[in-house]
């Protein structure tokens, strides 16, 4: 019995002071640092290491709806989940939380570009079936 991968993946951050700003908590800029991060971890953990290396991320567009600051020390999470691939692009969804409190939901979309051509493509379909299991031929 094999094991469906996650959509989803997480990752812990100790807030810094150069992610402070002159207000005294996080700045909106480092937000989208984390989602950046978030994203592309996702992508290097699920897909093979040869399509990694064949393809590049560009985003297109985030949505960032802010909730509450964070400040200096808070441990954060992020948690990234693929919503839907459709051709080229790839749309997700961040959610940055303090404990039990959410302080950013973000939406992205990304573009899948051929590392050599710089130009959109579509991911195979076994690549594809690695981050959605449903679309799994």
């Amino acid at each position: 019995m094999s094991l469906q991968p996650p959509q989803t993946d997480e990752y812990d951050i100790d807030v810094a002071q150069e992610d402070i700003d002159e207000m005294g908590h996080v700045n909106n800029a480092v937000y989208l640092k984390w989602v950046q991060a978030a994203v592309l971890r996702h992508w290097n953990r699920l897909a093979p290491k040869e399509v990694v290396a064949a393809h590049r991320w560009v985003a297109l567009k985030h949505e960032i709806s802010y909730r509450h600051p964070a400040f200096l020390n808070d441990h954060v999470v992020v948690k990234v989940f693929l919503e839907k691939l459709l051709g080229a692009r790839a749309f997700y969804k961040t959610m940055i939380k303090h404990g039990d409190d959410v302080l950013a939901e973000v939406k992205s979309c990304w573009c899948c570009l051929d590392a050599v051509t710089q130009k959109p493509v579509r991911l195979a379909h076994d690549t594809v079936a690695r981050f959605l299991p449903a679309e799994a031929p």
